[in-house]
C-alpha cells in the first residue's frame, strides 16, 4: 500500500497521470493500475477521471491528508532504522526564501562537521512553494517567514530577526543619514523582488502603513539580479540586515537602517509537523535551535 500511495501523492502533486508516473520512475499504465488498486482497497473513488485528469474526489482529498502522514511515517520508521545501523547519514533537502540563502551556511556548515556522511541540496523558492514542496515531500525542510502569513501545521524554530535596511550609492539622496523614514524611501526609484514573494509583500506593507505606493523601476526574483543593479551605483533597494551584513557593502553602496517604524520578522527553519521525526530531521531542527541562541539571545 505504500508504494501505491506515493503514486497517490505523486499525481495530486503532478495533476497529470504521465508527469506523477514519470517522477515516480514508473509507466502511466503502472501508476494507474496502482491508483485504481489503492481505490478498490478502500472501496472509494480517489480521482476524477475524463480524457485527462480532473481533480480528486472529496474522499481523494481526505485519503491524500493520511497518505502523507502514513508516507511520511514510513519514512521516518526506514531512516530511523537505518541511522540506528549505520549512523547518522543521507541527504537533506532545503528550500530557502531567497533573502534567507545567504544565511544557510551558518546552518549546513556546522551540521555537517558534526554529521559528515550528510549531503545537502539548497534551492530558492517563494514561500508559498516552500510549504507546497515541504507538504508534498520535494524538500525535508524550509526556511522561510515565521509570523508574516499562515504556516499552517509546520514545526518551527526562529533563527533571526529580519529589519530592514536602504541600499544606495554614496553621493545619492540620503546617502549621508545615519537613518531614512519608510516614506521617504518610498519616493526613491527601487529594484526589489517581484511581488509572488513574500518579502515584497512585506515591504509593500510597511511602504502603505506610511502612505506610500511603491513603484518599483526593475523587479526581479533574482537577488543576483538586484545585487549587480545596486553595484552599479545607480540605483536603490531596500534588504534585510543580515543579507547587507553577509554580503559586505562596502564603498560606493551605503547600507542605511529604515526606522518609523522599524520593522522586523522573524525568519526561520520549518519541517512537516511529524512526531517523531526522521533522525536527519529532528538533528536538523536541533543545530537551528542552537543557531537562533547565538542569533537571537535572550535578552
Amino acid at each position: 500500500m505504500i508504494d501505491k500511495l506515493e503514486y497517490f501523492i505523486a499525481l495530486a502533486r503532478e495533476k497529470h497521470f504521465g508527469k506523477a508516473a514519470e517522477d515516480c520512475g514508473i509507466t502511466q499504465p503502472t501508476l494507474s493500475a496502482g491508483i485504481r488498486q489503492l481505490e478498490d482497497m478502500l472501496g472509494v473513488m480517489l480521482v476524477q477521471r475524463g480524457s485527462r485528469f480532473q481533480g480528486l474526489t472529496p474522499e481523494g482529498q481526505r485519503v491524500l491528508e493520511w497518505a502523507r502522514r502514513i508516507v511520511g511515517d514510513a519514512r521516518t520508521m526506514k531512516e530511523e532504522m537505518r541511522a540506528a545501523r549505520f549512523g547518522l547519514g543521507g541527504h537533506i533537502r532545503i528550500a530557502a526564501i531567497p533573502t534567507a540563502l545567504a544565511m544557510v551556511s551558518q546552518l549546513t556548515t556546522p551540521f555537517r562537521e558534526k554529521h559528515p556522511d550528510v549531503t545537502f541540496t539548497i534551492i530558492s523558492r517563494t514561500s508559498v512553494e516552500v510549504l507546497a514542496a515541504l507538504e508534498n515531500f520535494d524538500i525535508d525542510a524550509g526556511i522561510s517567514y515565521l509570523d508574516n502569513e499562515p504556516l499552517g501545521k509546520v514545526t518551527a524554530v526562529p533563527i533571526y530577526r529580519e529589519s530592514y535596511q536602504l541600499i544606495t550609492s554614496v553621493g545619492s539622496r540620503f546617502s549621508e543619514r545615519e537613518n531614512v523614514t519608510w516614506a521617504e524611501v518610498g519616493s526613491l526609484p527601487l529594484c526589489l523582488l517581484t511581488s509572488d514573494m513574500q518579502n515584497r509583500r512585506i515591504i509593500n506593507q510597511h511602504l502603505a502603513q506610511a502612505g506610500v505606493t511603491v513603484q518599483p523601476t526593475l523587479e526581479s526574483n533574482s537577488m543576483i539580479v538586484l545585487f549587480s543593479h545596486i553595484r552599479t551605483g545607480k540605483w536603490a533597494s531596500i534588504m534585510p540586515l543580515n543579507l547587507s551584513q553577509i554580503l559586505g557593502f562596502s564603498e560606493p553602496i551605503r547600507s542605511i537602517p529604515i526606522v518609523e517604524p522599524q520593522a522586523s520578522h522573524s525568519v526561520g527553519l520549518i519541517a512537516a509537523q511529524r512526531e517523531p521525526h526522521t533522525p536527519l530531521i529532528a538533528a536538523l531542527l536541533h543545530e537551528a535551535r542552537a543557531l537562533s541562541r547565538i542569533m537571537m539571545p535572550l535578552t
